[in-house]
């Protein structure tokens, strides 16, 4: 009998299992299919065979030669089958090179990847050029030499025109120079002819037009932003660096002009169901909106009933219209604290769909019905015609059950709050049952003053009210995974992927020296890491405790494949509440239209044909958002600073590296640095087990979760920056990690030697 070969013409090992190298050959020829069983399967491997490359695999994971991502195995530092690249370059051949547009910070470069040109005919064509953002499929390179990854590109995201973003700096006599935002980026001289109307201080757009040899480069003025010395240019400064689109272009503005509010038609009527909306009390737009009753059927004794309806944005933005492409290219609003960029125009996000007071509006609804022990037992999915009873904040609403109605929750006490209130005290037996991830990490506020300025960081207290909505999205966003699921419904999950195993392993040696164990890898649950949590509650280290845990967590994205949900410990999870922020949730709605014969405005062909590529695009376009958010607050608060050079602060320490500290400033939600050449005299090494600086000779030293008191030695506002100087003394740290480390630089002296020998030095 002819002995069966494996993919590619390599024979396989005696007793049915691959070998090591063969195995990970296949993987890092198949990225896109490479689960234990998918392996299995192209190597016939089967019985009691399994379990020996079941065994194989998991050793390969514990040398680090492979990552588990969800339920495939990948190669370290392997992309994913369709990414996000930005094409920065040519390589000596003329082909262009790009690079993942969104990659981990853990000290590894992202990777080059080769842009494999298209043929048309006989004629080589690239689709996109240098300075492009392009949605590319990824193939393991068979070449030697060059990158490990090529791509081809599937669709061209946004053109660049190579503009650099800068700050206009005027020179006597006319003219000037740009000192660019981005500190890698040049200094580019402008002549006067090509400074536009740019004045001194002006943030702007400036080309680069031509470069000498051993002189400055030289630009023109693109565009004008506005003054720089006013904060409210600040979140602009993000916008144009994130290339995050701002102006809606006139097809998309018009279409959302000429809409009309949706008519009753095919619609249940929902308008006398005391449904209210509860969000924070400066929201601009409404999207959800909830009720709750107790269950009156007796099989279902202590149980209730939730209503979900959420805003129906798919009746107004269809696919393939310029909205629809509008929204596509945003991905999902983006939030500052002095403005917001909508992923939709207000005349629909702010008007035809918000859910407001006592008007009208279409919605999808969601029927939930839940015993009184927390589990759901059935659900259904209405298009309906809805009017929200009265639109509450969540301090009015927790006010009015903690005993302070007002004039408009008085009223709905009976009937409305304390129904809610005791349907959220029954979907919090479930939660508590279903036991996710409780890192409850504080989240900061930036209030400005009318001028744009900061004027105070706030931390808005974690009320019920939040926690009852929270959970009822939740389950809303369960019920639409679980519908499309039986109806075989393409869609797209939100899915959050388990902790790498470096990152368990590295958290795990954390705790090691707190002596608070962690599961291994195949047993681990979020609820493994609430006991760590539970077991540093109250402790000096509670705070250091929960900024390793969240470090560990993988990040949350868009998926067309069904990975589950780690954080929330869910299996079957797609958002679907927030359709006016999030273009996710408008493609949940229109799968649940089409599969359910909800009427128009239905998910299409090929829309389901693109679903991988659309949930790319947008798990990249949420991780450009919050990187946008987040140094616009880190440029705020350095603006703020600015005038307080020499002023001394109580910090904490946030981060720790080879090259310094960071330190954050509690009042100000901001981190700063001190580089490890101004701690002291001592030589400090670092310990990445302890997350510690140590002196070597006084084994004094800081470690991650020390409060600290420092001093703001230079603010640079433009680049979000702080620097500060440390006026804490280092405080007496294990002797096990000067002895430790001293070890291993003793080893590393020796190995130097030997080489030194080696080579004639």
């Amino acid at each position: 009998m002819k002995k069966k070969s494996a993919p590619g013409g390599r024979k396989q090992a005696t007793g049915g299992v691959p070998d090591r190298e063969t195995v990970l050959r296949f993987i890092a020829e198949h990225p896109s299919r490479a689960s234990k069983r998918d392996i299995a399967k192209a190597f016939s491997v089967r019985g009691h065979d399994r379990i020996e490359l079941k065994a194989l695999l998991k050793d390969l994971e514990n040398e680090g030669l492979l990552e588990r991502r969800r339920k495939t195995l990948v190669r370290p530092g392997a992309l994913p089958p369709v990414t996000v690249l930005d094409i920065t370059s040519r390589d000596d051949d003329g082909d262009l090179i790009g690079r993942p547009a969104e990659w981990p910070d853990n000290g590894t470069p992202p990777p080059a990847v080769l842009i494999r040109p298209v043929r048309k005919g006989k004629a080589k064509t690239v689709a996109a050029g240098i300075g492009d953002r392009v949605l590319a499929r990824i193939f393991q390179s068979d070449s030697d030499t060059g990158p490990a990854h090529s791509a081809r590109v599937m669709k061209v995201l946004d053109k660049q025109r190579g503009a650099q973003l800068g700050v206009f700096r005027a020179t006597p006599g006319g003219g000037g120079r740009m000192d660019p935002i981005d500190r890698r980026d040049k200094e580019i001289i402008i002549d006067e002819d090509d400074t536009g109307k740019a004045q001194d201080g002006d943030l702007v757009e400036v080309e680069r037009s031509r470069s000498n040899r051993y002189g400055m480069a030289r630009g023109k003025v693109l565009n004008v932003i506005g003054s720089v010395a006013s904060e409210k240019a600040i979140s602009m400064i993000a916008i144009h660096a994130h290339g995050i689109p701002h102006i809606f272009p006139a097809g998309a503005l018009r279409e959302a002009e000429t809409a009309r509010a949706a008519p009753m038609a095919k619609r249940e009527d929902w308008r006398e169901l005391p449904l209210v909306t509860i969000d924070p009390f400066d929201a601009k737009d409404h999207d959800d909106a909830v009720f709750a009753e107790p269950d009156e059927n007796p099989a279902n004794k202590g149980g209730v009933i939730a209503y979900v309806a959420i805003a129906d944005v798919s009746h107004y933005v269809r696919p393939a219209s310029d909205l629809d492409r509008e929204a596509l290219k945003r991905g999902n609003s983006v939030y500052f604290p002095d403005r917001v960029v909508p992923m939709l125009p207000e005349r629909i996000s702010n008007e035809l769909c918000s859910l407001k007071e006592g008007v009208d509006r279409p919605a999808l609804a969601v029927r939930m019905v839940f015993s009184a022990e927390g589990r759901k037992i059935s659900h259904t999915f209405h298009r309906v015609m809805m009017k929200s009873l009265v639109k509450l904040n969540y301090r009015q609403a927790q006010a009015a059950i903690d005993g302070a109605p007002d004039d408009k929750t008085g009223p709905i006490m009976d009937e409305v709050l304390r129904p809610l209130w005791d349907a959220y005290a029954v979907l919090k037996r479930g939660r508590d049952r279903r036991q996710p991830l409780d890192l409850d990490i504080p989240e900061r506020k930036l209030l400005l003053k009318d001028d744009g300025t900061v004027d105070k960081v706030v931390v808005p207290d974690r009320l019920d009210a939040h926690r009852l909505i929270e959970e009822f999205m939740i389950q809303a966003n369960v019920a639409a995974a679980e519908t499309l699921e039986k109806k075989r419904q393409p869609l797209i999950y939100r899915v959050h992927d388990t902790p790498s195993l470096a990152k368990q392993e590295t958290l795990r040696d954390f705790l090691k020296t707190l002596n608070i164990p962690l599961a291994k890898g195949g047993h681990l649950r979020a609820n493994s890491f609430n006991g760590v949590l539970a077991k540093a509650k109250d402790k000096p280290y509670e705070v250091m405790v929960s900024e390793m845990v969240l470090r560990s967590q993988s990040q949350a994205n868009y998926s067309p494949d069904n990975l589950g949900h780690f954080g929330l410990n869910l299996m079957k999870y797609a958002h679907f509440t927030s359709p006016i922020r999030r273009y996710a949730d408008l493609v949940v709605h229109r799968a649940l239209i089409g599969s359910l014969g909800l009427g128009e405005g239905g998910i299409t062909e090929e829309e389901e044909h693109a679903l991988e590529e659309i949930a790319a695009e947008i798990s990249t376009f949420e991780r450009r958002a919050m990187a946008a958010e987040r140094e616009t607050v880190d440029r705020l608060v350095a603006h703020h600073l600015a005038d307080r050079i020499g002023d001394e602060f109580d910090g904490r320490i946030s981060g720790v590296t080879k090259a310094g500290l960071f330190v954050s400033l509690q009042q100000f939600g901001a981190d700063g640095f001190i580089p490890v050449s101004t701690l002291g005299l001592d030589y400090y090494i670092y310990d990445e087990t302890h997350q510690a600086l140590v002196g070597e000779k006084t084994s004094l030293g800081y470690r991650l979760g020390d409060r600290v008191e420092i001093r703001l030695a230079e603010a640079v506002p433009l680049a979000g920056a702080l620097r500060f100087e440390m006026l804490s003394e280092g405080r007496k740290l294990p002797t096990a990690t000067r002895s430790f480390h001293k070890a291993k630089r003793g080893a590393s002296r020796q190995n130097g030697a030997r080489k030194r020998k080696r080579r004639g030095y």
